[in-house]
């Protein structure tokens, strides 16, 4: 809980899905005011996902992401076959995505978020759902905040884990995982170190049939992930605490099978080479993707500085995104590296005014730079062998990006049962856009003040009922809004989306209980809309005046039976719409959730954990004609420990079910004009066992 009281982390409610243990209501979370509260006096829905939740979901095989959508009620369910989590939504709209306080999204909206950290690092992650009034970087949905984990006193503590994952379909889909980590300390100072090693093999769907790579926003077939990670909490006084932080995280592909085009060398036309793909053993290529980051993270906090608690967070993060060859025509293939720099700082003060008033404030401080370069990659064998002959023009304009917000939060207790807590965000990003093909470059500014005000009513019995007001604020992708765009970006500024929202909430801790439930409806008055090229390619985005609104409910309802079982549902509906002349219509699927439910089933006791989950997505379609298909997965994992570690024999996908996943079928919107439908089944994965052996000594 230290590292989440230091970063400015997120708010509201309780509810750890299967548990055994309900979260006591005076659990200390970081809250919607950025200050540490206990969850009864949170007005608003939060769900806190722990390190055992988190670990039964992956058990069963499955990815970070896609386990956070079966975890998380108003998160859409994502796959673990791709390497994007995009219009992976949160309540219809996006999430911010952070570890720790730093923000994991950024201007260039390359929806990586989740490929940043291996889940053996993390000790908690805390969810605020809904439109944020006090956290910048586009946090319209809600706000996922991972936080690590932290050293101990006495030690060295070890922590190891060792994994394998197969379907049986073939041996070159074996999984192999491996972590380690060392924690130490006193009563001044602790430390962690560790390391994490995954490399994937191939995958195969419920067919049996192999996955194929995704060349648009890359797979994770053939993958290695390595994530190094080191921390530092060290008390400098008995009212000072810093805490350091440095990571290293690289995921790239490393396999030796690729996607072969057979007539790409001989085809008459685009369409006619790039028919017929398939996976085939010899790949070799000058340029794979792969996802690289380096972060570095600072926060201090002093717990009597004039009479205020006083934190302080400074960061740096680094990355480069490299995306999978993607045939151009003739013997060329083309790659982008998209480089992002951000840094910054937050200031924050909690202050317990004359009772019963309290009130939180500080600034936050962040500088952005992007840059992008393009390979030419050509090949004579239909691209089983890649090899870079040219560095082309940047694909997209460089920039910079600078924000400065201040912010005020408080919190005032009306009555024993009433509290009111209202707050501010004044925020200002300044942008600077270098030239790129016929953009002659320029600067755009994005002044905008954020409102929220909440109430919350605790019938003092485990109930607690809770209506809020908030607004969120993001900026549409800076580099694809002005890229290949012939005018002046000071005359034809991209607006940024403010969108408003308003909630309805109750929950409930009873002996046998543990429920939470929230409505909400949300709009704004600009939308997000693709510009095409007289082919039907997309090549960029911009903003219109077009009212737009998502409303739906999420929650979870979870029952104890005795002692060892628990059951229960979660569920998130959800509905987006667009006003045109007058008339309200369903918005793209390639844009709006999909509505989603998870039914599960655990038993538990000092030494064994069992799980059973079914996931259902439903249906959706849009006002042109578009539609998506739901799916229905189980998982169930059995957990033993023998004294000498714990086994884990999970199962993803347990009955085979063969579908397309969620991005898959919005791929194949998306690529339409390229005239190679086969090029985006991209496949969910089929039943796929895994086995775990972990030890904390």
């Amino acid at each position: 809980m230290k590292k989440a009281l230091l970063t400015a982390a997120i708010a509201s409610s309780v509810a750890p899905l299967h548990a055994l243990a309900q979260t006591p209501q005076d659990t200390m979370v970081v809250v919607g005011s950025r200050s540490p509260q206990s969850i009864s006096e949170v007005p608003g829905a939060v769900w806190v996902v722990e390190h055992q939740q988190l670990q039964d979901q992956l058990n069963t095989g499955q990815s970070l992401k896609s386990a956070l959508g079966k975890l998380i009620p108003g998160f859409d369910i994502g796959s673990s076959t791709n390497r994007t989590n995009y219009a992976q939504n949160f309540r219809g709209r996006d999430a911010l995505v952070m570890i720790d306080g730093v923000s994991m999204n950024g201007s260039r909206s390359l929806s990586r978020q989740f490929d940043a950290i291996d889940p053996f690092n993390i000790e908690r992650i805390e969810v605020l759902s809904g439109a944020s009034s006090l956290y910048g970087g586009g946090a319209t949905g809600g706000i996922i905040n991972i936080i690590t984990k932290d050293g101990e006193p006495g030690g060295p503590h070890l922590e190891s884990e060792v994994g394998l994952a197969t379907g049986f379909n073939d041996s070159n889909e074996l999984q192999k995982r491996a972590a380690q980590a060392m924690a130490f300390g006193n009563e001044r100072v602790n430390g962690r170190v560790s390391a994490a090693v995954q490399e994937n093999g191939w995958f195969y769907d419920g067919d049996g049939e192999i996955i194929k790579p995704d060349i648009a926003q890359s797979g994770l077939q053939g993958n290695r992930t390595i994530d190094v990670m080191g921390s530092l909490d060290v008390a400098l006084t008995e009212h000072q605490h810093l805490d350091l932080l440095a990571q290293k995280y690289r995921s790239r592909f490393e396999g030796d099978k690729g996607l072969v085009y057979p007539d790409y060398n001989t085809g008459s036309s685009y369409t006619a080479q790039i028919q017929g793909s398939e996976v085939r053993d010899g790949y070799a290529s000058d340029v794979d993707p792969e996802t690289d980051r380096t972060l570095f993270n600072a926060n201090y906090r002093h717990d009597a500085l004039l009479g205020q608690q006083f934190f302080f967070q400074a960061f740096h993060r680094q990355e480069s995104s490299v995306f999978n060859p993607f045939p151009g025509g003739g013997n060329a293939f083309t790659v982008s590296e998209q480089n992002t720099d951000l840094s910054g700082a937050k200031a924050m003060f909690s202050a317990q005014l004359a009772a019963p008033l309290s009130l939180t404030y500080g600034i936050d401080f962040s500088h952005e730079t992007f840059d992008s370069r393009r390979f030419t990659l050509v090949s004579d064998d239909g691209g089983r062998t890649l090899d870079k002959v040219d560095t082309l023009d940047p694909y997209y304009p460089s920039f910079q990006a600078d924000t400065l917000a201040g912010f005020a939060q408080a919190e005032y207790q009306a009555t024993d049962a009433l509290l009111l807590s209202g707050g501010v965000r004044v925020e200002q990003t300044d942008v600077e856009v270098d030239p790129q093909g016929g953009n002659d470059g320029g600067s755009n500014d994005y002044d905008v003040s954020l409102f929220n005000a909440k109430a919350l009513y605790d019938f003092h019995n485990g109930h607690q009922a809770w209506l809020a007001y908030s607004q969120g604020f993001e900026i549409p992708d800076i580099a694809k809004s002005y890229r290949n765009v012939s005018f002046d970006i000071s005359d034809n500024p991209v607006d940024g989306i403010k969108t408003q929202q308003v909630e309805a909430g109750w929950r409930m801790n009873a002996a046998d209980w543990n429920t939470q439930i929230a409505a909400y409806y949300s709009w704004s008055d600009k939308a997000l809309d693709y510009v095409y090229s007289d082919g039907g390619l997309e090549i960029g985005t911009t903003t219109i005046d077009r009212d737009v609104r998502t409303y739906g409910i999420e929650g979870k309802v979870q029952r104890y039976l005795g002692r060892h079982v628990d059951v229960g549902t979660s569920f998130h509906w959800s509905r987006s719409e667009v006003e045109q002349d007058g008339e309200w219509l369903d918005a793209s699927v390639t844009e709006a959730s999909m509505p989603k439910a998870v039914a599960f089933a655990n038993w538990a006791d000092d030494d064994t954990r069992a799980m059973l989950q079914v996931n259902r997505t439903f249906d959706i379609d849009d006002a042109d004609g578009n539609s998506l298909d739901g799916f229905t997965t189980v998982d169930t994992s059995l957990s033993q420990d023998t004294g000498v570690g714990t086994f884990s024999l999970g199962v993803d996908n347990l009955l085979d079910e063969q579908y397309t996943t969620t991005w898959g079928q919005r791929a194949a919107i998306f690529y339409e004009a390229y005239g190679a439908s086969s090029l985006w089944d991209l496949n969910g994965q089929g039943r796929t066992f895994r086995l775990t052996w972990s030890l904390d000594v």
